[in-house]
């Protein structure tokens, strides 16, 4: 859990359509015998005060996780700044007293154990707004720390200026990037494909070890 002078809601962007694995759920998906979400929520949980999940469609596919899933609040699905604008709302309407939001994209089954703790690390060092990972030399924004502040700004450009990419939202505020090594596992690895899933069977074993 953060400390008391960060509270953080963190938000599980489980809205994936799998189409490069024939549609459904990605999340959903089995590594070792366990959902990808699994993996993700052993790993990001104990990190956040508080945990839901962003996904849009019937939310009893979601029941046995426990968490709440909240949906959109932007028509059209526009992506994944609509799942963290949905997050910043959901906190500032049912947990006033977080100010932060981490999300996490719900196909990363390897995140790191100390995300949270060094994207506040890293604000608080270098008095940012946002805070993005990264790893390898690619940027991973979506998995990010949000400022709860920024939810209405947020939803302008969204609604009003039709924006879609998260590096061109974020390159508007003081932002900074956590980079983590790559090897022996890239934290940031996502399951896009179903060669992927194969691959993911190997990694975990490694992540593990």
């Amino acid at each position: 859990m953060t400390t008391d002078l960060s509270p953080t809601l963190g938000v599980i962007l489980a809205g994936g359509l799998a189409r490069r694995m024939g549609g459904g759920d990605k999340p959903m998906r089995e590594i070792g015998g366990r959902t990808i979400l699994d993996h993700v929520i052993e790993r990001f949980s104990p990190q956040c005060d508080r945990l839901i999940l962003n996904a849009n469609g019937d939310p009893s596919r979601f029941s046995a996780f426990g968490f709440p899933v909240v949906a959109d609040t932007v028509a059209d699905y526009p992506g994944p700044l609509a799942g963290v604008l949905a997050a910043l709302d959901w906190a500032a309407e049912n947990q006033p007293d977080i100010q932060w939001v981490a999300s996490a994209a719900g196909d990363c089954p390897f995140l790191p154990r100390n995300l949270v703790k060094c994207f506040h690390e890293t604000r608080l060092k270098e008095d940012t707004q946002l805070v993005v990972a990264a790893s390898g030399g690619r940027s991973h924004p979506v998995i990010g720390l949000w400022s709860v502040a920024l939810r209405n700004d947020l939803r302008r450009a969204l609604v009003e200026e039709g924006m879609r990419k998260i590096d061109r939202w974020t390159a508007r505020y003081r932002l900074a990037t956590v980079a983590w090594p790559a090897e022996p596992v890239d934290p940031f690895f996502n399951a896009n494909t179903v060669e992927d899933l194969s691959e993911a069977e190997r990694l975990e074993k490694l992540a593990n070890s």
